[in-house]
């Protein structure tokens, strides 16, 4: 197989893949398929370069990796923000729950000091 077919196929696999974004504690396996595919990507265009690859606009291959890619740079945009937004909630969840415990953790009080400036 060409490598140009290779990295058409490997990247409508990525963009099919990057179409739903999963919850949870199966997130891990999403983002480590994606991470083998964008590895293998990185690759096959590696082997492209090597051979000087042109992009020309009248082939029907070319044109189609060209949509391909700009689809899955808005699928990883999003779900970069989904991840992103994930740990924002995570982190917001940790700071409440720890305000709940010790909800005095934030005043500084100096107890037991007084002064009196009398002269």
């Amino acid at each position: 197989m060409q490598p140009i077919e290779q990295l058409l196929q490997v990247s409508a696999n990525l963009y099919k893949i990057l179409g739903e974004i999963p919850a949870g504690e199966e997130r891990d396996e999403y983002i480590n398929q994606i991470n083998d595919l964008l590895n293998k990507r990185g690759q096959i265009m590696e082997v492209l370069k090597q051979e000087n690859f042109q992009f020309n606009q009248e082939n029907r291959i070319h044109l189609t990796l060209f949509e391909l890619d700009n689809g899955i740079k808005e699928r990883l945009a999003a779900v970069m923000e989904a991840v992103k937004q994930d740990m924002a909630n995570l982190q917001k969840t940790k700071k409440s729950e720890q305000q709940y415990f010790n909800p005095y953790s934030n005043v500084r009080v100096m107890d037991g000091m007084y002064y009196d400036k009398k002269n």
